[in-house]
């Protein structure tokens, strides 16, 4: 499924991977993944998480099911080079709630040499793409588009609907706020709010 052609991380080259897709998706799991076999090969890394990402740890990544990593919480795009030791490995969660100096961010990681594995929301629960994740997927070496099960149909779902009236773009919740829902049913479901 997942890359086999992978550059070597002692070759000095560096590259930017985007895990993207709906709520519930697995978009951290797959991050914590790929972090876990990294750790397991003895590289250094490091791996950062929005402040206001508060819902399961302040001091860690955590997916809905309940696994996680320890993670350095920043309040934004800067302090990742900031708190930067010249690890070969760099994971951010939830990429889409940091300001637009994270693209430059990652891109001066990969510069350096660094391995940068993002993980978040490519589109707002209203289906627009969502922060900077458009322009990470446009300079990054690898993107995985992963997908969450339509709970109204049991299609692939790439969409985050809300479940809750408020129209602010960042609005941090679960399954008590959204549901992963497949095209068809996020536009039948949108279009019978309008």
């Amino acid at each position: 499924m997942f890359l086999e052609n992978f550059p070597s991380t002692d070759t000095g080259h560096g590259w930017i991977e985007v895990i993207c897709g709906s709520m519930f998706s697995g978009k951290t799991e797959e991050l914590i993944r790929r972090m876990r076999r990294a750790q397991f090969a003895q590289q250094e890394l490091i791996i950062y998480k929005p402040k206001i990402d508060n819902r399961y740890s302040s001091e860690e990544v955590v997916t809905h099911r309940g696994e996680r990593i320890p993670a350095l919480v920043v309040n934004n795009a800067s302090e990742l080079l900031i708190h930067w030791k010249h690890q070969k490995v760099v994971g951010i969660d939830e990429v889409q709630f940091f300001d637009d100096e994270i693209v430059d961010v990652c891109m001066e990681l990969a510069k350096n040499g660094v391995r940068v594995i993002c993980a978040g929301l490519d589109m707002d629960f209203s289906g627009q793409p969502f922060g900077s994740v458009p322009k990470l997927l446009a300079v990054a070496e690898y993107v995985t588009k992963v997908h969450a099960i339509c709970v109204s149909c049991g299609a692939l779902a790439q969409f985050s609907h809300r479940l809750v009236q408020q129209k602010d773009q960042v609005l941090l919740g679960e399954k008590d706020h959204y549901e992963p829902l497949c095209r068809k049913c996020f536009n039948d479901k949108t279009s019978k709010a309008s």
